[in-house]
This record gives structure tokens, sequence and C-alpha cells, in this order.
């Protein structure tokens, strides 16, 4: 299942959505791949409900806000994505998944084709055998581990709440005084 928006600055991403678009279209995806249309926030709530892996992959440095992935890990799903934006300050190694290194690359292709072989190594190698890891109540332990740690650590970190004291600490804030020291400027 295929759902988001790329940056409005990242035109590759747009292309590759149209790309993606495109090929679900095709006769052999019939019924093997959806696109939900017109993502906003009533579509990821209804996404994260039945999600086990949030993959988010903008390419460094356009990760829009994270919010999505936020909301998703707060709710137990466990966020897989590029180290930018919030999950570069959330990962721990123990409460997801980050793609490629914490770099940027000079040539975009290289970083493309770095970041989808960490893609591929990683779900291939760890994601999908934790998933499929089962105790003999057929649960999922170590994943649910993760899970935990996930909600943890993530939760409590990413709030409503440190977002409004952000942005009114370190934007409307200085923007406000920034405005009345030019009116007292020009008053003068």
């Amino acid at each position: 299942m295929f759902a988001g928006k790329a940056h409005p600055a990242d035109d590759p991403a747009k292309h590759l959505v149209q790309d993606v678009y495109r090929v679900l279209k095709r006769a052999e995806f019939a019924g093997r791949i959806a696109f939900v249309e017109d993502y906003d926030i009533n579509v990821g709530r209804h996404m994260v409900q039945g999600v086990d892996v949030w993959l988010n992959n903008p390419r460094r440095p356009n990760e829009a806000s994270g919010t999505s992935g936020q909301k998703a890990a707060a709710n137990g799903v466990l966020n897989f994505s590029v180290l930018d934006g919030w999950w570069r300050e959330g990962y721990n190694g123990k409460n997801g998944w980050a793609i490629g290194e914490d770099a940027e690359y000079a040539n975009a292709d290289e970083q493309d084709e770095a970041d989808a072989e960490s893609l591929y190594e990683i779900l291939e190698n760890e994601i999908v055998p934790l998933f499929y890891t089962r105790d003999e109540n057929y649960l999922p332990r170590g994943w649910l581990q993760r899970v935990k740690e996930s909600i943890r650590t993530l939760a409590p970190m990413f709030s409503t709440f440190r977002m409004v004291k952000e942005y009114a600490t370190e934007m409307y804030v200085p923007a406000a005084m920034s405005s009345v020291s030019g009116d007292d400027v020009g008053a003068a």
C-alpha cells in the first residue's frame, strides 16, 4: 500500500509518486498494490490503525515535518526511515530502523543507490525475520519488545505540548519581539 506526499521542493519524489501510480495501474499488479490518493490527516489516521512498519524515505534533507511517523510511533507502529528531521533525533537503534547512513551525498544518485541498498538489506535481514519469528504462543516477542521501546522513547519525546512550546519559543515570540523592536525603531 502506498500513500503520502512528497516535500514541496522535492521534484524527484513527486515524480516517484507518479511512477508508482503508473506502475500500479498495470494489469499484473491488479489487486496487489494499492495507492491511497489525497493523503491527509484523516487518511493517515485510518492507515496507522493497520500498519506494522511506517516506511518514510525522503531524500535527505527533505523530511517535511515527520508528524505522520510520530503519530505512527505513538500508536505502536515501528518506523523505518532515513535519518533526517525528527527520526534523526528520535532513533536510538532499538525503536525502529534507519535507512542508510546519517550523511548527505554530493551526488543524489549515489545517495539513492546507497539508501536503496540499505532499505532492501534491512528489510530482508532484520525486519521480515523479526516480524515472523514467533514463540510457542505465536507471539513475535522480539517485535513486541521493539514496539514497546518505540512507544517508551518516542511518545514522550514528540508531543503536541512540545510542538506548541517550540513554535512559541523559537518562532512566535522572536517574531513578535522583532516586530515590536522594528516598530519602536520606526517610531523614533
